[in-house]
């Protein structure tokens, strides 16, 4: 079991409400335990989960099993990148859930690259937990480069836009 499956099945108890679920294979043995109450409600219990996975990458060791492909990070290519546009900022998803770059699927984009935007606009919107909330601008600028396809998956502080700013 890799880390994007441990990742996936992390958001899956978020998602379902599950308070806890045991996974054992010839290998590893999995526990994943929620104690979020329900008053937090689903919304933040996958926040808290996330916020777990990304404690569990930096300090978990990546063990290949056998027949399995090795994993590499891509720390590498996300280090060259802002090295390129270190003036460009970055506009990051507050939250996981599905990105969408309109409000609905007969409407036009929120934004499309080359665009001014200015703070407080709507930049797209995220789906989370059949919620559907849009994500406003916190700098003005041009979009320089839009990062995620549409209704993508997206995690919490993953760049969306990059903008050049005014």
């Amino acid at each position: 079991m890799n880390i994007t499956e441990i990742q996936d099945l992390i958001k899956f108890v978020a998602k379902s409400g599950v308070n806890e679920v045991q996974i054992e294979h010839k290998e590893f043995k999995i526990t994943i335990k929620s104690d979020i109450s329900v008053k937090r409600g689903r919304a933040a219990a996958a926040k808290a989960l996330e916020l777990e996975v990304q404690q569990m990458q930096a300090t978990m060791p990546i063990i290949p099993m056998a027949g399995a492909p090795q994993i590499t990070a891509p720390v590498a290519v996300q280090a060259e990148e802002p090295e390129q546009d270190s003036h460009l900022i970055e506009i990051k998803s507050p939250m996981i859930g599905t990105f969408y770059r309109r409000p609905s699927p007969d409407k036009d984009s929120f934004m499309e690259v080359g665009q001014q935007v200015n703070i407080g606009d709507t930049v797209c919107v995220i789906e989370a937990m059949k919620l559907f909330n849009e994500i406003e601008s916190e700098v003005s600028g041009k979009i320089v480069k839009i990062l995620v396809d549409d209704n993508s998956p997206v995690e919490y502080d993953q760049p969306l836009f990059l903008v050049e700013p005014a």
